[in-house]
């Protein structure tokens, strides 16, 4: 929050006091206070206020940092200039917006965008900008890219394992300072620390990043495995044998099926034959054995009428009906009879 005071003499600056009024019935607060070269935050704001103007340039201008929702209110710079009676007086209104979400969620091998902004109303650019990196509470921070404006033509620098996957994407001349971090690992997941420097004005915001597994590993069970199997992941390689496999199968599946139903065919046919045959031979030999001949003969013999019917009477005897020929003779005395 800026505080100049112009004037044209070279008087110096001797007091100035930074106090919070939040509404008529509350009480003021004392933010800061500057005396006898001396920078003194008071209250709540101890630890998070402090002077960055140049006060041999009648400078006051207040930084807060980890701004809260009960910092919102109106703050009032006074600055007392030396030999002068005369306060001047500056009124900041300072609204604090809800807090942007700090947690982002990215599978492994895909890219996540991290955005770092510097709100300000005033004319100043953006000087510098730090990305910092830690895995964890006691975990050694990591440089993930820099940026400072007063080296020649600014200056970049991601060494280390963000190299070559970090990329500056926001508009430092609109005080955005976002990166790009592309092919996201295992490893990344942690917090994501960005400072913006507009002269000596700093701006910070905290980004925790989780890493989640690929969409695109595939495994065969949705349930979980019992306790001591191991769940088996197939790679491209894999998949491909498989599905080359299953391909040739179903291409050669109707093959198989004729193959199976001329071989049956085949088969029904020699069966069909063998029993006709069979049924030949044993119609041959019953009638060999069963085909008998007939041959009706009349006795003529006179006998008086008895009133009963007359008997016919017939003799059987067996023949062969391939190679069995009556005699003529037979013959003759059967027709004369």
């Amino acid at each position: 929050m800026g505080c100049v005071v112009q004037t044209a003499g070279q008087k110096h600056v001797v007091k100035v006091d930074w106090i919070l009024s939040k509404g008529e019935s509350a009480k003021d607060e004392y933010v800061l206070y500057y005396y006898s070269n001396l920078s003194v935050p008071t209250g709540r704001f101890q630890n998070r206020s402090r002077l960055v103007g140049d006060v041999l340039q009648n400078d006051g201008s207040l930084l807060l940092q980890n701004v809260q929702e009960a910092d919102q209110g109106n703050y009032t710079c006074e600055i007392r200039l030396k030999s002068e009676s005369l306060v001047y007086k500056k009124s900041v209104v300072l609204y604090v917006l809800p807090e942007e979400p700090k947690e982002l969620t990215v599978h492994v091998g895909d890219s996540t965008q991290m955005g770092c902004f510097f709100q300000s109303t005033g004319e100043k650019r953006v000087t510098k900008v730090n990305w910092m990196f830690s895995s964890g509470e006691h975990a050694k921070e990591e440089i993930v890219l820099r940026y400072d404006v007063n080296m020649y033509k600014g200056y970049f620098w991601n060494q280390g394992r963000f190299h070559d996957r970090v990329n500056l994407m926001g508009d430092l001349s609109h005080n955005d300072g976002s990166i790009m971090l592309q092919t996201v690992k295992d490893s990344d997941q942690g917090v994501y620390t960005c400072s913006i420097y507009l002269g000596k004005l700093e701006s910070r915001k905290t980004i925790v990043l989780r890493v989640a597994q690929g969409k695109s590993q595939l495994s065969f069970s949705k349930t979980p495995p019992p306790e001591g199997s191991r769940l088996v992941i197939l790679d491209g390689n894999q998949v491909v044998v498989i599905v080359g496999i299953v391909s040739a199968t179903l291409l050669l599946l109707p093959v198989l099926i004729l193959i199976v139903k001329r071989t049956k065919c085949n088969k029904s046919s020699a069966h069909l034959i063998a029993s006709v045959k069979n049924l030949e031979n044993k119609e041959e030999t019953n009638l060999e054995k069963h085909v008998y001949s007939s041959i009706a003969t009349w006795e003529a013999e006179e006998k008086e009428p008895s009133g009963e019917p007359e008997g016919t009477y017939m003799i059987m005897h067996p023949v062969c009906h391939s190679s069995y020929k009556a005699p003529s003779s037979a013959l003759s005395s059967v027709r004369s009879k």
